[in-house]
């Protein structure tokens, strides 16, 4: 059974009763899957997963540059469900719920029992309605939430709506599932996911070697088997993944899988999340130190999301200059943006 609440998490030896977590749980969505708690380490008060998804009370202290909605999807949502931030893809967010809630989401103020909820069938059909009248988008990438919480039957259906749609040649998901839940990549799941007939892309979403259990990984295998082709995407966290051993390890238990990383993301400017913060530079010096030390196979993409909707920018020396106690951020159309986030 997931874990829902702080009552929940400590009845399994997770946390202890407190009332500041009640207000943690108030405020955020909780969700520990079972698979989760299986690789929960009780005895490691540092535990790399339960720092994931175990709520704290440093969640309650809020920096004066976070924001709720950090990397600006809502300046670029033309309809409910789209986020139209580049020219040639966008966005689907058809539900706004996940197996489990990560206690550094950057649309926690969006997702969980009391966030968007899911698109109704008037909202689904302008969403749809709209990629179909923008033949500039060549890519869907269906979010959210995490998009494979929906059943089969409701996967599958989107993914004919697209496949009708002739200048969408591309679908990607994003998601959690098969290293949270994964015993929801079954055969039924995996033929939804390939409904569509086009090339078929999914992000597995993973921040530690430690994810990926033996279902984990039978769940990746049956996708990649199928022929979805499997990227990752990580966030660089504090207290999980900010030494380079444990990042060359998840990289590596990537490829290992037949992912190919993709996105490795400074942490964004959550509301709550400045406990998992690093530095650009810490991060930088952390990326420079994978190459020559793991394969060109395993290296991934060092990314910020500019805050305000002004895309990602590769943290890159050349992107990136400092002075004034900030940085300047250019972004993907050449514009620079001040950014003071750590």
């Amino acid at each position: 059974m997931t874990l829902r609440s702080i009552e929940d998490l400590a009845a399994a030896g997770l946390t202890e009763r407190d009332p500041a977590l009640e207000q943690v749980a108030e405020r955020y969505a909780v969700a520990v899957s079972p698979a989760l708690v299986e690789l929960i380490d009780r005895g490691d008060p540092d535990d790399p997963i339960a720092r994931q998804f175990v709520p704290s009370v440093e969640e309650l202290v809020t920096q004066p540059q976070e924001r709720a909605d950090p990397i600006g999807d809502l300046a670029h949502s033309p309809v409910e469900g789209i986020v139209h931030r580049y020219p040639d893809r966008v966005l689907l967010k058809a539900v706004h719920v996940c197996p489990v809630y990560c206690r550094f989401c950057f649309r926690r103020e969006m997702v969980g029992p009391a966030g968007l909820g899911t698109l109704t069938s008037a909202e689904l059909d302008a969403a749809i309605g709209y990629i179909a009248a923008h033949p500039e988008v060549w890519e869907v990438i269906l979010t959210g939430g995490d998009p494979l919480v929906l059943s089969p039957r409701r996967l599958e259906a989107i993914m004919r709506r697209l496949a009708e749609i002739e200048h969408v040649r591309v679908v990607r998901f994003h998601t959690r599932v098969p290293v949270v839940e994964p015993e929801r990549v079954d055969a039924a799941m995996v033929a939804a996911l390939k409904a569509s007939g086009k090339a078929t892309y999914l992000a597995v979403h993973a921040n530690h070697k430690r994810e990926f259990s033996p279902a984990a990984r039978e769940a990746v295998a049956r996708l990649a088997d199928a022929g979805v082709v499997l990227v990752s995407q990580s966030v660089l966290l504090r207290g999980v993944n900010d030494d380079v051993e444990t990042l060359a390890a998840l990289m590596k238990t990537f490829v290992e899988n037949r992912i190919k990383p993709y996105y490795l993301h400074h942490p964004d400017l959550a509301p709550g999340t400045s406990h998992f913060r690093l530095g650009i530079e810490e991060g930088q010096k952390l990326v420079a130190a994978l190459r020559g030390r793991i394969s060109g196979l395993a290296q991934p993409t060092y990314v910020l999301d500019i805050p305000g909707g002004h895309g990602k920018s590769v943290l890159g020396e050349s992107a990136v200059t400092r002075g004034d106690g900030c940085f300047t951020i250019r972004d993907w159309q050449g514009q620079e943006h001040r950014y003071t986030g750590e």
